[in-house]
């Protein structure tokens, strides 16, 4: 019914940037509020920056000032500008968004596959 897939990942130095990429496809009536999450070795997943559907935005303490995201409501699509990278930043990124269906009665949450993003020192 819904598929969100995320693109943009891969290898990249330290202090480099990486754009993320998400596209929601299927029966949308409407996307509430998108996310980024990330998940590194070990660790548990973990907000990195949220949007809604206005364009408000909030972003996790460890990314504020480097990433930023941002949406095309028109083509259901979210992204992830990250910069000044650091190894840290080494994570499988996940694309979370709330969507309404025109089958549906209610919004539901949905996520993408994962990209992986490993940043080298």
């Amino acid at each position: 019914q819904v598929q969100l897939v995320e693109s943009g990942g891969g290898l990249v130095q330290a202090g480099g940037s990486r754009r993320l990429s998400c596209a929601a496809s299927g029966s949308i009536f409407r996307i509430n509020t998108m996310a980024w999450y990330r998940q590194a070795p070990g660790k548990e997943r973990e907000l990195v920056a949220g949007i809604t559907s206005g364009g408000s935005t909030n972003y996790a303490d460890s990314v504020k000032g480097r990433f930023t995201t941002s949406r095309d409501n028109a083509k259901n699509m979210v992204y992830l500008q990250m910069n000044s990278l650091k190894s840290e930043d080494t994570a499988v990124y996940y694309c979370d968004a709330d969507i309404f269906l025109y089958s549906s009665s209610r919004f539901r949450d949905y996520w993408g596959q994962g990209t992986q993003v490993t940043v080298s020192s």
